[in-house]
């Protein structure tokens, strides 16, 4: 049972070294545009995802921390979606920091990483069929699901 009664919104918020650019990126990334934006901050409500995202001005003084914040994760339909991300963000020149692959350890995903222009990490996820399950190899090692893009 959640701790929170009914919920029905997540919000996010963290803070930009560039407004202008991180609004462009999520605006592209999520497909939508901000909901509201101001010289200080840009909002995002995406009402598939139930999320409230705010940008938010570094004004603090303080250098940002992008490794206390590992990453934010956006789950997508399957393989192909994960596929399709890696074309669109290749497309765009977005920071690629592992391409498209096949995991076994932990949670099994397809997964892309990404990065956003303060440096955060952006997982892009599909979680496995019970098939591709089915045909974990043996050795658990990494699946990459582009030629030429593994070590």
């Amino acid at each position: 049972m959640s701790m929170i009664a009914s919920p029905t919104e997540f919000h996010l918020s963290f803070r930009v070294s560039d407004l202008a650019l991180s609004t462009s990126f999520y605006s592209q990334f999520l497909g939508v545009e901000p909901n509201d934006q101001t010289p200080r901050f840009s909002t995002f409500v995406v009402p598939d995802l139930h999320l409230n995202l705010v940008l938010l001005v570094n004004d603090s003084g303080q250098p940002l921390d992008t490794y206390s914040l590992y990453h934010i994760g956006l789950g997508v339909r399957d393989k192909a979606a994960v596929l399709e991300s890696y074309e669109r963000a290749k497309a765009q020149g977005i920071p690629i920091i592992k391409p498209p692959r096949t995991t076994w350890h932990g949670t099994p995903l397809h997964e892309l990483w990404l990065r956003d222009p303060t440096g955060y990490g952006i997982e892009v996820y599909a979680r496995l069929t019970p098939e591709e399950l089915a045909a974990m190899p043996a050795d658990q090692e990494t699946i990459y699901l582009v030629p030429g893009t593994g070590p």
